[in-house]
């Protein structure tokens, strides 16, 4: 596997895989609500799709996070971390933090 390839798989396991059909740029927006509305809409909306929606929605999550890692900004972070929670929200799972 060429360098390019090696830096840029996890682009490619976006695009080609069963993920997600993603709202361009959902993880950079700054409301936690609205990105969680967004994840939960591709989440319901996917037939590719293997595990339920909200498992889906929240590894897409989780993904995103785990991937850029160190070059996520700590607003950033915290936002997707927000995210999660309302995604729990959304579907009836409690909460892991109080809302602000």
């Amino acid at each position: 596997m060429a360098p390019d390839d090696r830096q840029r798989w996890s682009q490619r396991v976006t695009e080609t895989s069963n993920a997600l059909d993603l709202e361009p740029g959902v993880f950079t927006w700054d409301d936690p609500r609205r990105i969680a509305l967004s994840l939960r809409r591709s989440a319901e909306s996917s037939r590719r799709r293997k595990a339920g929606p909200f498992q889906s929605a929240m590894s897409m999550l989780n993904f995103y996070i785990n991937r850029a890692g160190s070059q996520l900004s700590e607003s950033q972070r915290a936002c997707l971390e927000a995210a999660k929670d309302e995604l729990r929200a959304l579907y009836g799972r409690p909460r892991r933090r109080p809302p602000p």
